[in-house]
């Protein structure tokens, strides 16, 4: 403590301190203590928070205490796992004084779960978030095609699991084309390349179906294919993909959500192809079944052949043209019978018609001793006023026509 003191010597009120400094006198106080700079804690996730810059921000607690820590974005984006709220864990932190609320904090630089592995836990994280959100339901699986012409195979160009896929692919239906894409399948880029590799496969270079995979591995050889990315990339491939990571008791996220999930590489080939032995089989059981069914219908067209043969019809054949004659008797009788009638139908319609013509025909009138005149205009002459003394007309007979001169008229 600084003291000041008068002319005399005489001690005065002691110079004071800031709140600031205070607050960096401890902090310095504490960032000297080593031990207080290398520490793991174990506790109780609460009051958790991702901050939008990245940095995590949370509290430690146990029963009766807790701490304010913070994880810097450089530190939180190695975290594998999800962290959030009720979570124990054991965290590797330097402690501090964030002077400007004079609170003293972890600085956290590393976590795990407490009990669980890292990894196990992110794997368990994951698959319980995807599978919520529907990626391994039943009904979004693609049915593998029977015979594929073509396999898009996705895994290290130099490993065991590509030399299985061939081997066991060109044994089993040497008539597929097998297109191999080289990718990384361990390490921190291996994740980017397995996308690429399926989106390859679905934008450029469509195949019958896609075998993505590696050989055994401890969990963080086959980290790559828990991969929330390349989870998504799978379910969205129109291209129906079989996943054969690792050996049978391995299981990743790229298992669940692919179509098929076989237990080693070359399962997954075995379930891409056909046998083509089992092929063969099937054609020659068709071919012996048709023979079979060929000589079943000789045999038939053979019998009724030779009943044929045996009928009387056969040995007689004209008998078969009987009843068509008889019909045709009848026919033509009944065709005859149809058309007299309508003759005589016919004729007197005819005969009713042509009476009433006759009946209209001014010839037949002049014929029973009348006469028609005309003026010399060739008007005919319905009244006596009509004309006048000393005209001209002409009276048609029905013989011949006479020309006279009016020299009277008298009416009725």
């Amino acid at each position: 403590m600084n003291y000041s003191f008068d002319e005399y010597g005489n001690e005065i009120m002691p110079i004071p301190k800031t709140v600031s400094e205070i607050n960096e006198y401890i902090k310095a106080l504490i960032d000297e203590e080593m031990i207080l700079q290398d520490i793991y804690i174990q506790g109780e996730i609460s009051n958790f928070k991702n901050h939008s810059s990245g940095h995590l921000y949370f509290t430690l607690k146990d029963e009766n205490s807790e701490i304010k820590a913070v994880m810097f974005k450089s530190y939180a984006y190695k975290v594998k796992f999800r962290i959030e709220n009720g979570m124990k864990v054991i965290a590797h932190a330097r402690i501090s004084v964030y002077a400007q609320a004079g609170n003293y904090q972890l600085y956290v630089d590393s976590i795990q779960p407490d009990g669980i592995g890292a990894l196990h836990l992110a794997y368990e994280q994951l698959k319980k978030k995807l599978y919520n959100e529907g990626l391994f339901d039943v009904e979004h699986k693609l049915t593998l095609p029977k015979y594929p012409s073509t396999i898009g195979v996705i895994t290290s160009p130099t490993g065991a699991a590509v030399r299985d896929i061939i081997n066991v692919a060109t044994r089993r239906f040497p008539y597929a084309k097998i297109i191999l894409y080289p990718s990384l399948v361990q390490g921190e880029d291996a994740p980017r390349d397995l996308i690429k590799a399926v989106e390859f496969f679905n934008n450029h270079m469509p195949v019958d179906v896609i075998i993505i995979g590696r050989g055994g591995g401890s969990i963080e050889d086959l980290w790559a294919f828990n991969d929330e990315g390349l989870a998504r990339t799978i379910y969205k491939s129109r291209i129906p993909t079989i996943s054969g990571v690792g050996h049978e008791t391995d299981f990743t996220i790229c298992d669940f959500v692919a179509d098929v999930r076989a237990a080693t590489p070359s399962a997954a080939a075995e379930i891409a192809t056909p046998n083509t032995l089992e092929i063969i089989d099937l054609f020659n059981g068709f071919k012996h079944r048709a023979l079979k069914s060929i000589k079943n219908k000789i045999e038939q067209s053979r019998l009724r052949l030779s009943n044929i043969k045996k009928s009387s019809l056969f040995r007689n054949p004209e008998k078969m043209f009987d009843a068509p004659k008889i019909k045709l008797d009848i026919y033509n009788d009944k065709i005859l019978s149809s058309f007299n009638l309508f003759l005589n139908n016919s004729r007197g319609q005819f005969l009713q018609l042509s009476g009433k013509l006759a009946s209209l025909n001014p010839m037949s009138v002049l014929s029973r001793g009348y006469g028609a005149m005309k003026d010399i205009k060739n008007n005919i002459i319905k009244s006596i006023n009509n004309v006048n003394l000393g005209d001209t007309i002409n009276v048609m007979l029905s013989d011949g026509c006479v020309i006279a001169t009016v020299t009277d008229k008298k009416g009725n």
